[in-house]
């Protein structure tokens, strides 16, 4: 079992797709696990490929003789439809390690915003960070260019944009301890929504992204919570299109 001394610390959420991501090349990948940082990301059935590996990213951690103690991980991933388009992409941003760390008050902050679902979990504590948040639509009105500008300038360069229209997904948690899991994905609605004709198979639906979403948010606070860190992203409420 892991120990933590006492000594407090303030510690500031830094982006997922840090400006200092180094680029390798894509790869197809097997089913199975990939590593990022402490944890193991457990994907669902599909053409998966490795897309980015992230260098170590040091969070802004005070006071500054303790500034080295969170180093992060990134790493994403995309998948691939028949023809070879893009429906999915994920981005997960982790502790490096397992190492002992300092009681963390993170200054992170899960503020409303206006055209996109925010589930403040964490109802505002000081010392840890439990924060959704969803936008349908996010290839309109410019939202990613405005909200997300690294990652939408990332998926750009890397030819990574799923099929309009889709969605945005962003996903981050802490834990007093220490322990650090942003998770980002932008995924073409057709993994989302499935298509209806009439209002008996609409209600007959139900809401699939957001049962989708919960069993998203239990799998990334299982994983910081798991020794291995293994993160099961739940498959996608709509079977892959034809």
């Amino acid at each position: 079992m892991l120990k933590f001394s006492l000594r407090a610390r303030c510690a500031v959420a830094v982006a997922a797709v840090a400006s200092t991501v180094l680029l390798t090349a894509c790869a197809p990948m097997q089913q199975g696990l990939v590593k990022v940082g402490r944890s193991e990301l457990q994907l669902p059935p599909g053409d998966w490929e490795k897309l980015e590996q992230g260098d170590s990213d040091l969070f802004n951690v005070l006071p500054d003789d303790v500034s080295h103690d969170l180093p992060m991980r990134t790493q994403a991933v995309g998948l691939r439809g028949r023809q070879g388009e893009m429906l999915a992409v994920i981005v997960v941003q982790t502790n490096a390690s397992n190492d002992p760390r300092d009681t963390t008050l993170w200054t992170h902050t899960c503020p409303a915003q206006q055209g996109v679902q925010v589930d403040d979990f964490a109802k505002g504590s000081p010392i840890r960070i439990d924060c959704l948040r969803f936008k349908r639509r996010a290839d309109s009105e410019d939202f990613l260019k405005k909200n997300r500008p690294v990652l939408q300038e990332w998926v750009k360069q890397n030819n990574a944009l799923p099929l309009a229209p889709y969605s945005h997904v962003s996903y981050r948690y802490a834990t007093a301890e220490g322990g650090y899991l942003l998770v980002e994905a932008l995924v073409d609605q057709r993994l989302m929504r499935p298509r209806t004709v009439g209002t008996d198979q609409f209600l007959a639906a139900g809401r699939p992204a957001q049962e989708w979403l919960i069993d998203f948010v239990q799998a990334a606070k299982d994983s910081v919570a798991m020794l291995d860190g293994r993160f099961v992203v739940p498959p996608f409420p709509v079977p892959l299109p034809e």
